[in-house]
């Protein structure tokens, strides 16, 4: 799987895992370099530590978990709630419509998503390309003080470099992913393009309904 909109999905897999999506894909080198001084206790420094832990148990348990996806589906729900902001990118994906929405249709909403994501993509970490390589190419702050954008690059043999963005936010004493981007494909703009015409006709709620019951799914696209 190395087409952009491929990489979204495995991005996205990867982001309910460890908030820090397709670099887990290229820690594959056992000994990693430690982070340069100007990264360390940085949102950057958290996407390497996160994903390198996530990248291990893959591979330690990858046996397991391909027997048994229910453990795998318990690994990613068990990680999530570290690093993935799942409330505020919510409200994100829900744009106008979560204007004025209550916190706990905001929450059903983002807890709803997740769950279908989890269901129609976790098994994509299991067939995960680790002979990739990842570099940490800059750490900039958002406009408006929203955060900060880890950029890096993900390369692989006789392919171009494709970038990868992390949108990180301050949450509590830590730092929190809410977007995933792509090549330039955000999980956010994906996923409020495809349920705006959803939410235009039915509340939040009921929308959230239906993704907990399958009736919808959330779809990345697999071009």
């Amino acid at each position: 799987m190395t087409s952009p909109r491929k990489l979204l999905v495995l991005a996205l897999a990867a982001a309910l895992a460890a908030g820090a999506p397709v670099i887990a894909a290229a820690q594959a080198q056992p000994a990693a370099a430690p982070a340069p001084a100007n990264m360390q206790g940085s949102p950057s420094e958290l996407v390497l530590e996160n994903t390198r832990r996530v990248l291990e148990t893959l591979e330690s348990r990858r046996g397991e978990f391909t027997r048994d996806r229910a453990a795998l589906q318990r690994f990613i729900s068990g990680e999530f709630d570290s690093m993935f902001d799942r409330d505020y990118a919510a409200r994100q994906v829900l744009g106008r419509h979560g204007r004025g929405a209550s916190d706990a249709d905001v929450k059903a909403f983002g807890d709803a998503l997740a769950e279908n994501l989890m269901r129609r993509y976790g098994s994509s970490l299991i067939d995960f390309n680790t002979r990739l390589q990842v570099r940490i190419k800059s750490e900039t702050a958002l406009p408006r003080g929203l955060g900060v954008k880890v950029s890096s690059e993900l390369t692989r043999q006789g392919g171009e470099p494709i970038p990868v963005d992390y949108l990180m936010r301050r949450a509590g004493s830590g730092w929190r992913v809410f977007d995933v981007m792509v090549e330039g494909v955000s999980f956010v703009q994906t996923f409020r393009q495809q349920f705006d015409s959803e939410l235009q006709r039915k509340p939040i709620a009921q929308v959230a309904r239906e993704l907990r019951a399958g009736q919808l799914s959330a779809d990345a696209g697999t071009e």
